[in-house]
């Protein structure tokens, strides 16, 4: 794998009370990892959240860092917690109390890819499950704390953007609508953030001509329940943009039309870099 677990991108100074991530962006897939799935160099980045830290480099414009994944989500699951280990694919793992995800098989280190197809041939052994949580989770995550504690400790509060992208089917499999959304928003049902810093997201979005949705189907998952603690100032919004709106899905390549989509994500990161958390702090209150 890559030498580094996540690239850092800071602004000169940090004015914006907001911290963007990208966990599942990372592309740096090894010789060594190819040759031990039984995937290839294309079917394997089914899982990964192409192009988003590129989406988002921008954001240190305003003020703001982005940590992004270096790691490809196929080898680590950044957005899992580091128990949450498959006994399907690691010797020496029991089979207790599994949770839905890593009985799907997408626990943190993942034995199949986001269309279901395995990684591997065989289970592999709890030694290199570990070197990878060893090498990549725990320095991602530390890093992630460090960067929110420092922004909280300046601002009084911070406010995690966890930037995903999801295939267009995702969204379209729900048929409620004929114009499904393109961005759907995570706080874990107001459990990750108060509802007057999501509102605000939101309505940056939507004044950009996006239709939104919250929730239904991507609530959060690990980063937003362990970091999202709303009542200690420190709020985690999920957000999941329509792969469709920059990429073509199954080429895995950037639309020409990308530069345009990213100026008109500019507007979007703009207006969130610049979060009022005073009306969040009245709402609270």
């Amino acid at each position: 794998m890559n030498d580094a677990s996540f690239a850092l991108y800071e602004p000169v100074e940090l004015t914006s009370c907001v911290v963007f991530a990208s966990p599942h962006s990372g592309r740096g897939y090894s010789l060594e990892f190819l040759d031990q799935s039984r995937l290839d160099s294309h079917a394997i980045r089914a899982s990964e959240d192409a192009f988003v830290d590129h989406l988002f480099q921008l954001v240190t414009d305003f003020g703001a860092p982005l940590l992004a994944a270096c790691a490809p989500r196929a080898y680590v699951d950044l957005n899992r917690a580091c128990d949450e280990l498959d006994p399907a694919l690691i010797y020496g793992v029991r089979s207790v109390g599994l949770n839905a995800r890593v009985a799907a098989g997408l626990g943190v280190v993942p034995r199949v890819v986001a269309i279901g197809r395995p990684i591997y041939n065989g289970k592999i052994s709890m030694q290199e499950a570990q070197a990878r949580l060893q090498d990549i989770w725990h320095p991602y995550h530390q890093r992630l704390q460090a960067l929110l504690d420092a922004t909280r400790a300046k601002f009084g509060h911070v406010v995690l953007i966890d930037c995903h992208s999801m295939p267009h089917l995702a969204v379209n499999m729900e048929k409620r609508s004929d114009t499904p959304a393109q961005i759907i928003l995570g706080d874990r049902f107001g459990a990750a953030a108060d509802q007057e810093v999501v509102d605000q997201v939101q309505a940056a979005f939507v004044t950009a001509g996006f239709r939104v949705a919250r929730n239904n189907p991507f609530a959060g998952a690990y980063i937003g329940q362990h970091y999202g603690k709303p009542q200690r100032g420190q709020h985690v919004i999920q957000i999941e943009i329509d792969r469709s709106l920059y990429m073509n899905e199954a080429a895995i390549e950037p639309l020409h039309s990308f530069d345009a989509f990213q100026a008109r994500l500019r507007l979007v990161i703009a207006k969130i870099a610049g979060l009022d958390m005073g009306k969040a702090r009245l709402a609270a209150e």
